[in-house]
C-alpha cells in the first residue's frame, strides 16, 4: 500500500474519532424518576421541553430518559401529568441534582357546583372546539413505534420503528403520510403468524373516537370524576352504549378551554395521551393499545405449540412515545406514502446499529421487560443478539 494511502486512512481514522467525541460532548441525556408526594411512580407524564416540542413520557414505573443537547441546558424542563401541578426547572439545574428525582405535588380541585355543565354539554362543546384546542395545522410527529406478537399470551416477536407521520391532529380522522426511518426487529418465533396489511401507526388515528368520530347520542354521558393538568380543572365524562352496553369511553375534558387531555376506549382497551405545545394547543404524547382474538390452528401448529385446542389466542400489544413534532413547514420532511401495504413485520428496512446505540429510547416499560424477557427466554438468545443476526 502507497504511503499516501496509509496517510489518507489513518487520517480519516482520527478525524472520525474527533467527530464522534465531539458528537458525544455535545450530548445531555436526562435521566430520572417521577413520583407524587406519596411516593408512587406517576406513569405516563410528560417530560421535556414543550416551547421547542422536545420531550417523551415516562413509564409505568415513573422513569424517563431524554436525550437532549447543549445548547438545551439553559431551557426549562417541564413535567407535567393529569391531577398534578406542572414541575418547571432547568435542565441544567436538573443535571445538578444529586438525586434525579422529581416529585410532582397534587392539584386540589375543588370546582364550582354551580358552573358545572352538564356531561353530555361538556363532550359537545369539547368536540366542536376541537379545531382550536388541539394542534390542528400541518405539523410532524417523530415517533417510537413498538409491536409484540403473542401466541399462546407468550411474546414471540417484536418489530420497533422510528416513524415520521404528517398529521393535522383530532381535527383529522387519520395520518396524512407515514414514513418509516430506521427499524429492527427480533427473531420470529411465532407459529401462526398472522399479519395485518399496512403499517398499523395508522391505526392510531384510525381508531381514536374522537378523531373518526361518534354518534354521542349513542351515549349516556356521566361526570365520574374531576382532576386538573397544568393548571387547568378537568371534568372526567364516562359514555357507556345505549344498546351497546360492554362499550365506553372516557374523555379528560378542560373545564376552561374544553381541550380533551386524555381518551380511554372500551375498544381494543386503548388509551391516548396529550400534552400542550408552546402555544397551549394539544399534541400527542402516548398510546397504547392491545388487539386479541382466538385463531384456528392446523394439526402441525397444535403439535408445536403443544396444545389439544383448535385455537390459540394471539395478540398485538402496540406502545407509542412521541419524541419530537415539527411545525416549520420548510423542516417538515415526510415521504409520500398512503400507507404501507405490507404487515410492519415484512418492511424492508436496513438495520442502522448506530443509530439505535445514540437514540434517545424511553426506558423499558414493564410491559416491554416481560415480553423481552419472554423472548428471551424461547432459545436463550439475547434481544441484542436477535437484532445482529436478524436485520
Amino acid at each position: 500500500m502507497k504511503k499516501t494511502t496509509i496517510v489518507k486512512y489513518v487520517f480519516a481514522f482520527f478525524f472520525m474519532c474527533f467527530l464522534s467525541g465531539f458528537s458525544q460532548q455535545e450530548k445531555v441525556v436526562l435521566e430520572g424518576l417521577v413520583k407524587d408526594e406519596n411516593n408512587y411512580e406517576v406513569p405516563y407524564a410528560a417530560v421535556g421541553i414543550p416551547k421547542k416540542y422536545l420531550g417523551t413520557a415516562t413509564t409505568e414505573d415513573g422513569s424517563f430518559y431524554l436525550q437532549l443537547s447543549k445548547s438545551n441546558l439553559a431551557d426549562s424542563l417541564e413535567v407535567s401529568s393529569i391531577g398534578y401541578l406542572t414541575y418547571k426547572i432547568k435542565v441544567e439545574d436538573f443535571l445538578n441534582l444529586s438525586e434525579k428525582v422529581i416529585v410532582l405535588k397534587e392539584d386540589i380541585v375543588s370546582l364550582d357546583e354551580v358552573n358545572i355543565l352538564a356531561a353530555s354539554d361538556y363532550v359537545k362543546t369539547a368536540f366542536k372546539n376541537i379545531k382550536n384546542t388541539s394542534l390542528s395545522s400541518n405539523h410532524q410527529l417523530n415517533m417510537l413505534y413498538r409491536r409484540f406478537s403473542t401466541e399462546a399470551e407468550k411474546a414471540c416477536f417484536l418489530v420497533e420503528h422510528y416513524i415520521k407521520v404528517l398529521d393535522r391532529g383530532l381535527n383529522s380522522p387519520q395520518y396524512t403520510r407515514v414514513e418509516v426511518i430506521e427499524g429492527r426487529k427480533s427473531a420470529d418465533y411465532r407459529f401462526v403468524k398472522d399479519k395485518y396489511p399496512g403499517h398499523q401507526v395508522l391505526n392510531v388515528a384510525n381508531t381514536n373516537p374522537v378523531r373518526k368520530g361518534i354518534n354521542k347520542n349513542n351515549y349516556n354521558w356521566t361526570k365520574i370524576g374531576d382532576t386538573s393538568y397544568d393548571g387547568e380543572d378537568i371534568v372526567i365524562i364516562e359514555g357507556k352504549g345505549k344498546k351497546n352496553k360492554w362499550q365506553w369511553l372516557k374523555l379528560y375534558i378542560g373545564v376552561d378551554t374544553k381541550g380533551i387531555y386524555k381518551i380511554e376506549s372500551s375498544n381494543l382497551n386503548s388509551i391516548w395521551i396529550y400534552k400542550k405545545g408552546p402555544n397551549g394547543k394539544l399534541i400527542l404524547s402516548y398510546h397504547n393499545r392491545v388487539w386479541a382474538k382466538d385463531m384456528s390452528i392446523n394439526a402441525m401448529q397444535k403439535k408445536l405449540l403443544q396444545t389439544t385446542s383448535n385455537k390459540v389466542p394471539v395478540s398485538y400489544r402496540h406502545e407509542v412515545f412521541v419524541l419530537g413534532v415539527e411545525t416549520n413547514k420548510k423542516k417538515i420532511k415526510v415521504g409520500n406514502y398512503e400507507g404501507y401495504k405490507k404487515d410492519m413485520g415484512d418492511i424492508d428496512v436496513k438495520y442502522n446499529p448506530n443509530f439505535w446505540n445514540n437514540f434517545s429510547l424511553p426506558p423499558e416499560t414493564a410491559f416491554y421487560k416481560k415480553s423481552v424477557k419472554q423472548l428471551e427466554s424461547i432459545y436463550g438468545v439475547p434481544l441484542e443478539q436477535q437484532f445482529k443476526a436478524v436485520n
